[in-house]
């Protein structure tokens, strides 16, 4: 519990400092296509350097596959849609940490009221994925994005099953 809320604080601090820190740019360049750039640049500035961070990570542990790393860059850009704020992203972990539960009723519908937060957290993969297929990605790439919070019950059985627990792992272990 202890571990978990200091990456939440980490990750907190992360967003508030993102004004001062660079973004290299260059690096999604590489990765993504014109148009999935686009989608990379609609990301709040936080969201950005959290996405090459987990690319980063990847690319650390040696991975060149381009539909992981294009999903490592573009994994949370449903959030541009509706941005959070960070009192809405910290009444999310709270909730999240006290009422699991509730937290995910809270979190069905429309991004509307104090539900929006809920809302957003829980829909972005799914907005992360209509608008990364709309932008001509790949379906491996829809798909990871698309699950990227998706809990695995068992051991990687296919290709993307393997892709998506490194996607998870990288992602959990950039804050």
């Amino acid at each position: 519990m202890i571990e978990r809320a200091a990456h939440r604080l980490r990750q907190g601090l992360h967003a508030l400092t993102a004004f001062a820190r660079p973004l290299d740019e260059a690096e999604a360049a590489a990765v993504l296509p014109l148009p999935l750039l686009g989608l990379f640049r609609r990301m709040r500035r936080s969201e950005q350097q959290h996405s090459l961070r987990v690319l980063r990570v990847l690319q650390a542990q040696g991975h060149t596959h381009p539909d992981l790393l294009a999903a490592a860059l573009l994994h949370d850009v449903g959030k541009s849609r509706y941005p959070l704020t960070i009192f809405g992203r910290v009444m999310v972990v709270l909730a999240r940490a006290a009422w699991p539960r509730q937290a995910a009723v809270w979190g069905a519908g429309e991004p509307r009221g104090w539900r929006r937060p809920f809302v957003i957290a829980q829909q972005h993969p799914i907005w992360s994925a209509e608008d990364v297929a709309a932008a001509g990605a790949s379906p491996l790439v829809a798909a990871l994005v698309r699950r990227h919070q998706e809990q695995l019950d068992a051991a990687a059985r296919s290709e993307e099953d393997r892709l998506l627990a490194l996607l998870q792992a990288a992602d959990a272990a950039s804050d």
